[in-house]
């Protein structure tokens, strides 16, 4: 008697395996392709950022022996390739170096562009974008309107900005340019007693504030 009452659970448990199987089987089978494409697009995923950050090291490397081997037009367009096709880190890397060619090779207006280009990407952290900046009107303090430069310097020179010693210094050649010396002499001897200040930088301003008051 026991034997019939243990088929016939059997035969229910069956029947309601086959139920639940036709009710919810199509469920069960796509969560279980949706877990393994999920594994496998991970995978995958993983793989390809691996095999682009090599890539783009590798094109890096090449740019930069280009420079090494006075290429500078090869590097310049190497490096240009790179701020377009490469990942985040070296994307913002590369404009740099080639803003950097431009102007060593004499070419002041292209390298301008190149760094007002960066400062304008709102893609880059503001960190660099403000370096960029920096850079252009470095390129532009000999000759460049004075009130426009003045302009752009000061937000760079504000107390809390990460590149406002660089910026002072650069406030202070203006200011000898323009014939300001007073101000000059301010911003050098602020530039000199600075805690924070880059040690070479505050050893330009010593050197360069004795010239002034001498």
């Amino acid at each position: 008697m026991a034997d019939i009452f243990r088929e016939i659970d059997e035969d229910l448990r069956r029947d309601r395996h086959v139920e639940l199987w036709k009710r919810y089987g199509n469920y069960i089978i796509a969560l279980a392709l949706a877990i393994v494409l999920g594994t496998a697009a991970s995978v995958f995923w993983r793989d390809y950022t691996v095999k682009q950050r090599e890539a783009d090291s590798a094109a890096f490397a090449a740019a930069t022996g280009l420079v090494q081997d006075d290429r500078s037009n090869d590097a310049i367009t190497a490096f240009a390739a790179i701020s377009q096709d490469a990942g985040e880190g070296y994307a913002q890397l590369a404009p740099f170096h080639e803003a950097a060619l431009l102007a060593k090779a004499g070419d002041r207006d292209s390298a301008v562009a190149a760094y007002d280009a960066i400062a304008r990407d709102g893609s880059i952290d503001g960190l660099y974008r403000d370096l960029a900046t920096l850079l252009s009107l470095m390129l532009r303090i000999d000759d460049g309107e004075p009130a426009a430069l003045n302009a752009g310097l000061q937000p760079l020179a504000a107390d809390d900005a990460p590149w406002r010693f660089s910026a002072r210094e650069l406030q202070a050649l203006l200011a000898l340019r323009t014939g300001d010396s007073a101000k000059a002499s301010a911003i050098l001897s602020g530039l000199a007693d600075a805690p924070g200040a880059p040690p070479a930088l505050r050893a330009r301003a010593i050197e360069l504030l004795a010239i002034v008051e001498g």
